[in-house]
């Protein structure tokens, strides 16, 4: 246990001290990233997730990515497209979906992610619904282009009479180019 925590404390150190350079994060240098996803399915979703129902009750599937570039330092305008699939049961039709994702991404001291942006999807129903999102956390820098972003994410709904906001859980993967 005494070796667990020591290898964890030492990770956290280097990578918060290396992340402070702020070279990852400069004017003129590009973010290509995906993001798991552990929250609501109606969200629109340019991570990748794959959740299935116990007793049969369906799943949903999605793959997705976005990109960035750093038009100053530390502040990335992003985009992001995904496809994904939600299915209600093994007797039903899969309901496809196309997600898109525009914002802005800052790093605060150059390790702290906040983004701001606004999503939508694309689907058969009769009101596509879209989301105003906000998410933050903490870059660890596990080498000079690639980062591991945990963060908490909430989407407010801009369809309120069709769908309601939603927290996220998301495990980012970044490369700095």
């Amino acid at each position: 246990m005494k070796k667990l925590l020591l290898t964890v404390v030492a990770v956290f150190s280097f990578t918060f001290i290396h992340a402070q350079d702020g070279e990852q994060t400069s004017k003129g240098k590009w973010l290509i990233e995906a993001n798991t996803n552990f929250g609501a399915a109606h969200t629109a979703n340019t991570g990748i997730q794959f959740t299935s129902f116990s007793d049969d009750a369906g799943s949903i599937f999605n793959i997705g990515l976005e990109g960035g570039y750093f038009i100053m330092d530390n502040l990335a305008l992003k985009a992001g497209l995904g496809y994904g699939s939600i299915k209600a049961n093994s007797d039903a039709d899969a309901v496809d979906r196309f997600s898109y994702k525009i914002g802005a991404k800052y790093y605060i001291i150059g390790s702290i992610p906040v983004q701001v942006d606004y999503s939508g999807v694309s689907t058969d129903a009769d009101e596509d619904p879209s989301f105003l999102g906000v998410q933050g956390g903490y870059a660890f820098f596990i080498g000079d282009n690639v980062s591991i972003e945990p963060g908490l994410r909430y989407n407010v709904s801009l369809n309120d009479d069709f769908f309601t906001d939603a927290f996220q859980l998301n495990i980012g993967f970044a490369i700095h180019l």
